[in-house]
């Protein structure tokens, strides 16, 4: 028998502590280390509280700082076709680099990442394209993730000005930033302190708060509001300031609006959840809208086994929030026309702990985070990341692994064409009972049905997945 799950009842989370957790979704993304958003937030509003900021603006800026990085997945695959290599180790370094001029510190980032293991000659004229092209590229870049950021802000439930604050974070106080070149007091004070906070972390842990203030203070007039820097200098006096950046999660809280609990059941809850898989989605066109289909899968499956509204609940957000540790996997990996290396398949394999441990954070997300967790699992234990056997898998987890692997085949990969939907059925049923369960198969293509006979009452439509997860690289079922 499988594993029953074990719901905890919450009646409400806090809509700080959920953005919080879920930001570290997006460090991954950005290739920093886990905490950058939230060590971020601190210095941004306590940046912000010295420049006497209302509450409300605050509050505003508050969310602005966790959701900065919200759009960097929607640039990835861009990042790549510029790179020709893996996206997610440039970013560790973009941000410490003054691209403003072609220098030793720009070269050595070039070398670093550009065509990496490439022959010579197509790795000099990459750079060569790279330096001429160095100011229409970053425009493009900053474009596509502002945009992008900005409404995933938006459909948050988050107000205009924390949507401008991100759309904008990438402008520069002469006018020299991206995408709209932007000058002084027309850039958002939000936008202007989330540039400035997000590079003072990113010295800061690099190098200490001495070395963050000569780079804000090179870079005063030029990139960041010499008024801001002035603030920078004041806020570093604070005793409080590196207690309060060593133990950020806690700061983060304590500094947290005062905006009250959403309902745990709610829909605000559902609709965060959503714009989270929207940003898990963007990452690649092979993933475009996979996290969408394959909650809609696992609710019909569930429910045609007869869930309960609860647990149907949770499947749902399961299932959006699934691939969350996907961010952690350069689009290089993602996107690979051919046969992963034991290395690339070893990062692929740690995604799916990544979103386990990333919904652990929020209370009231325990099983959830267990089901997401545990979606890449075989009955016989042969799946990944923990190699848990069937007596260990709840029929949730069950359910969500034969959705994943549904769309995983139907959807196109770049390695093979989308597989016709009755050819997935049969794949999948020779995966049953040793690797995947039978009954949640033969639930799945019964919904499946269902779904096309109401779709197609003529039988002239086939029901076709558009595009899908590259969560099994090898095949549709590992």
């Amino acid at each position: 028998m499988p594993k029953p799950v074990q719901q905890r009842r919450v009646r409400s989370v806090r809509l700080s502590d959920l953005v919080s957790a879920l930001s570290y979704a997006l460090d991954l993304t950005e290739g920093q280390p886990v905490g950058h958003a939230q060590r971020s937030c601190v210095l941004g509003i306590r940046l912000g509280q010295a420049m006497g900021l209302p509450e409300d603006e605050l509050a505003d800026l508050y969310y602005a700082l966790l959701l900065k990085d919200s759009g960097c997945s929607s640039n990835a695959a861009r990042m790549v076709q510029i790179l020709g290599s893996d996206e997610i180790s440039s970013r560790q370094d973009l941000k410490l680099i003054d691209w403003r001029s072609v220098d030793w510190s720009t070269l050595v980032h070039s070398l670093r990442h550009v065509r990496v293991g490439r022959p010579t000659w197509e790795r000099l004229l990459a750079l060569s394209q790279r330096a001429w092209k160095r100011h229409r590229r970053p425009k493009e870049v900053a474009a596509i993730r502002g945009e992008r950021g900005a409404s995933i802000a938006l459909k948050m439930g988050f107000p205009r000005r924390t949507a401008e604050a991100i759309g904008n974070l990438d402008e520069r106080w002469d006018g020299s930033g991206n995408p709209l070149g932007l000058e002084g007091d027309r850039i958002p004070i939000a936008a202007r302190i989330v540039s400035l906070a997000q590079t003072l972390e990113l010295f800061h842990r690099h190098s200490g708060m001495p070395a963050a203030l000569r780079v804000a203070r090179a870079r005063s007039g030029r990139w960041f509001d010499p008024e801001l820097v002035r603030a920078a200098h004041a806020i570093a006096q604070l005793d409080s300031l590196d207690n309060e950046l060593a133990y950020a999660s806690q700061t983060v809280a304590r500094l947290s609006p005062a905006e009250g609990n959403v309902a745990a059941g709610g829909d605000r809850v559902d609709v965060i959840c959503e714009a989270f898989a929207e940003v898990v989605d963007a990452k690649s066109p092979y993933t475009s809208e996979h996290s969408r289909r394959v909650t809609q899968t696992a609710v019909g499956t569930a429910s045609q086994m007869g869930a309960s509204k609860a647990t149907l609940t949770l499947i749902r957000r399961a299932a959006l929030l699934h691939d969350l540790g996907k961010l952690s996997v350069p689009n290089s990996i993602l996107e690979k026309p051919t046969e992963l290396t034991s290395e690339e398949w070893s990062v692929v394999k740690r995604h799916p702990y990544h979103s386990e441990a990333i919904l652990k954070r929020i209370e009231g997300f325990e099983e959830i985070a267990i089901v997401a967790g545990a979606h890449h699992e075989r009955l016989d234990g042969g799946g990944y990341f923990r190699g848990s056997a069937a007596d260990q898998l709840s029929m949730a987890t069950r359910i969500l692994s034969v959705a994943d692997v549904f769309d995983a085949l139907a959807g196109r990969r770049p390695y093979r064409a989308a597989v016709p939907r009755d050819e997935v059925f049969s794949i999948m049923r020779r995966e049953a009972p040793h690797a995947l369960d039978g009954d949640c198969i033969d639930a799945l293509v019964a919904s499946q049905r269902a779904l096309h006979a109401v779709q197609a009452p003529d039988g002239r439509q086939l029901l076709q997945s558009r595009l899908g997860s590259r969560g099994a690289p090898h095949s549709g079922l590992s």
